[in-house]
């Protein structure tokens, strides 16, 4: 099943809201891509505070075309321009086979 990774690394001076990620924007992106055929976002909290990473979420996807119309959705633009509202990091997108 393929996936997208989305890692937030930290770095001096980055701001990630937690709860609003996990209350707001996944969601968001739940409801606007899973008509596309996006079966789960899990996602990964680090364990302490010396983890690279702020939070990372697997989007899990039935196809590749499911998360090429995903990506085609009008309502990414949102997904993606919800992002400053919760971190000022430059998110790493990863997708998997």
């Amino acid at each position: 099943m393929p996936n997208i990774v989305v890692s937030y690394p930290k770095s001096e001076g980055a701001s990630f809201d937690a709860d609003y990620y996990r209350d707001t924007h996944i969601p968001l992106a739940e409801r606007t891509w899973a008509p596309h055929g996006l079966s789960g976002a899990d996602i990964l909290w680090p364990a302490d505070d010396a983890q690279p990473f702020a939070a990372m979420v697997v989007l899990a996807f039935e196809s590749d075309a499911a998360i090429d119309a995903a990506m085609g959705d009008p309502g990414t633009a949102e997904v993606m321009g919800d992002v400053p509202r919760f971190t000022n990091i430059q998110p790493t997108i990863y997708r998997t086979a």
